[in-house]
């Protein structure tokens, strides 16, 4: 028994470093509304500045037409929420590269923002978006210092990117559970706790 407790209930386990690039996964018991159940990929990443990331798996119930009134396509693409901050402003997240002009580069294979009009010609073109480029209102900050004082309370799990060619497919609950599966059997006590307490 007290190893079943140990497993279900263990938190405190030594973090990596964080980088450019690197996922954040929320704790299981971490139940603030915008993280629950998260999985973050930091976009930008300086110790001695302020980091900005994007949360990957949380879906919300408007597509991209709702809000661009320039989409033609009849796919319905979906928006996701990247964060608390700035919720009026649109970021996404993709693997075009190059033939999206203007992107940052998170890490090789994958980037952040670009030429709007040029992604928008994608997408009413007919190229395919599922997998390829994600759309998200809002972002996740933390002041200098902030998410080095999280990481020390366990609040974040952080790993590397699986693999970039699924990173922007699935979403939700079913999103965080297969990361901390990738995360290994350190983790994998977080798999038996319900997304709300009141359900146990």
């Amino acid at each position: 028994m007290r190893r079943f407790e140990s497993l279900l209930f263990n938190i405190d386990i030594e973090n990596r470093i964080p980088c450019q690039g690197s996922l954040l996964v929320a704790e299981p018991f971490l139940r603030e509304s915008f993280f629950n159940h998260a999985v973050v990929c930091l976009a930008e990443y300086d110790k001695s500045k302020s980091t900005l990331g994007i949360v990957l798996n949380r879906a919300l119930d408007i597509d991209l037409a709702s809000v661009v009134a320039t989409i033609t396509c009849d796919e319905k693409i979906p928006l996701f929420c990247g964060g608390p901050l700035s919720s009026d402003r649109l970021f996404f997240i993709h693997t075009l590269g190059d033939i999206i002009p203007f992107s940052q580069e998170i890490i090789p294979g994958l980037y952040i923002g670009g030429d709007f009009d040029t992604v928008i010609d994608y997408i009413n073109s007919g190229y395919p978006v599922e997998g390829k480029i994600r759309f998200f209102l809002g972002y996740s900050g933390w002041d200098i210092g902030q998410l080095a004082s999280e990481l020390s309370n366990n609040v974040w799990a952080v790993t590397d990117i699986p693999d970039i060619d699924t990173l922007l497919t699935g979403e939700d609950n079913d999103y965080w559970h297969n990361m901390v599966r990738y995360m290994g059997d350190d983790y994998r006590g977080w798999l038996y706790h319900p997304i709300n307490p009141e359900s146990n």
